[in-house]
């Protein structure tokens, strides 16, 4: 099958991380896959083995999402817009897509609403019309109205074939955070978790018996990265690795070098070779996104997680009240941290009963694959 999927990460690189796994997997079936990404280059992710394509380039404006910035940090303008939808629906009717998927729309990205509109409508005008589906993690930010939550049902009742939920019905149903009327669940597919292997323990044993700190590939996390230097200073025997992300990961980097002055502490950028440390490490300070749960769960590495809550989010703070029963997981509000909390939760975490790495449930892009198969031959 050609399997396009279309993904615009706005903050962190969370979303297109997810779409290359679910990507790879169908390459691994030997199909024929496309990953369109409109939001901007995150140059540690692993694109090995997909053709991606970019379209002129987005942000938010921190977590202003219905402000848009363009690759030179301006308000983007209709002229930027009308780019992007053009190179999409012009890739869409170039490679054909037998299978479309688009990341989080139309539950999310509503401000970019004119392009998936288009890239739909493109994909139903082929001469033979593409499978849609829709590709969601297991928690959604909640719609701030109803009307939200209706006009998305509209958009699956008129485009979509299916919504494949990446997650275990057992553990996070959609309806936890998002309502889900008898016409939207008639359309769900849960897929089970996805995550990549869990890789060997890195070779040169990079990361061993460190406390890394991490905060996504995105320009936030920057007082999760001053109270780990305020920390570090009152666990004066511990040894820090903090990995720093986004576009000006380089001036961060050098903010934090001045505060980090004389501690036992490794400034620097975010590495794709993360997951391979992530075993061998003491501790793990991180935020709460998908792929950083999935991560911490397939390493058994102890953990605090500190939600992030910026413009009122609150889907990973859902998500960390999900996962702080299971030993070794503390989990501190953002609101409640500093230098001395951060202290006293590694503590905790590093005190408690040895979580052992979870193995069974992250195999979600596989399932993937088979169901979007199961679709596209059923329609044949």
């Amino acid at each position: 099958m050609k399997v396009m999927i279309v993904v615009t990460h706005l903050l962190g690189t969370g979303h297109l991380s997810r779409a290359l796994i679910l990507g790879r997997a169908f390459t691994e079936q030997n199909h024929d896959v496309l990953v369109i990404s409109g939001g901007m280059p995150a140059p540690q992710l692993d694109t090995s083995g997909l053709t991606l394509l970019s379209l002129p380039p987005l942000r938010s404006d921190g977590t202003d999402f219905t402000r848009l910035l363009d690759q030179n940090d301006a308000v983007a303008d209709a002229a930027y817009f009308d780019a992007r939808t053009t190179g999409l629906t012009q890739a869409i009717r170039r490679f054909g897509p037998q299978i479309l998927i688009t990341e989080l729309y139309p539950f999310g990205r509503r401000s970019l609403a004119a392009e998936f509109r288009a890239a739909l409508k493109a994909a139903r005008e082929l001469p033979q019309p593409s499978i849609i589906l829709s590709s969601i993690r297991d928690i959604l930010a909640p719609p701030s109205k109803p009307a939200k939550a209706i006009q998305a049902d509209e958009i699956i009742a008129e485009y979509y074939d299916g919504v494949l939920v990446h997650s275990d019905p057992e553990i996070t149903p959609l309806s936890v955070s998002w309502p889900v009327t008898p016409q939207l669940a008639s359309r769900l597919h849960y897929t089970g978790f996805v995550a990549p292997t869990a890789p060997p323990h890195h070779p040169d044993g990079i990361g061993q018996g460190e406390i890394v700190v991490s905060a996504g590939g995105g320009s936030v996390g920057q007082p999760i990265f001053q109270a780990a230097i305020e920390a570090a200073r009152k666990m004066p025997n511990k040894r820090w690795r903090l990995l720093v992300g986004g576009q000006d990961a380089k001036a961060r980097i050098a903010k934090l070098s001045q505060l980090a002055e004389g501690a036992s502490i490794i400034l620097e950028p975010v590495r794709p070779d993360f997951r391979q440390m992530l075993p061998l490490v003491e501790a793990s300070v991180s935020m709460c996104g998908y792929n950083t749960a999935m991560d911490v769960l397939q390493s058994g590495t102890p953990a605090v997680l500190i939600p992030f809550d910026d413009g009122q989010e609150v889907e990973q703070g859902l998500r960390a009240r999900a996962l702080s029963h299971l030993d070794g997981i503390e989990v501190l509000n953002s609101s409640d941290l500093s230098g001395p909390t951060l202290a006293n939760a590694l503590g905790r975490a590093l005190s408690g009963a040895v979580r052992p790495p979870m193995t069974e449930g992250f195999n979600g892009a596989h399932r993937s694959v088979e169901i979007a198969t199961e679709l596209f031959e059923a329609r044949r």
